[in-house]
């Protein structure tokens, strides 16, 4: 299932203080932030790198498959938490 260009208009609503750019591909969207891809949306979920940053800075984290045969993501089960979000995302990029 591809995701909507309603979710990728919320996540950048709910993102303050970054410029973020994104690629569609294949229904889905690759994001990025400094020109750093920290993430991207799929299956209208916002899905982390998981990164060493990510995981030092997010504990007890739930992983998920993008698509198949993808590699496991950081899922990101707070994207009404506009600040945390955007600091997490600073600090992914930095």
């Amino acid at each position: 299932m591809a995701s909507t260009k309603e979710y990728l208009d919320y996540v950048l609503c709910q993102i303050n203080g970054i410029d973020i750019t994104y690629k569609k591909m294949m229904g889905e969207y690759l994001m990025y932030a400094s020109g750093v891809l920290f993430g991207g949306i799929y299956d209208n979920r916002l899905l982390l790198k998981p990164m060493d940053k990510a995981k030092e800075i997010l504990q007890n984290v739930e992983y998920s498959i993008p698509y198949d045969g993808a590699k496991p993501m950081i899922l990101c089960d707070f994207i009404d938490d506009s600040d945390r979000l955007s600091k997490v995302i600073k600090k992914l990029t930095e």
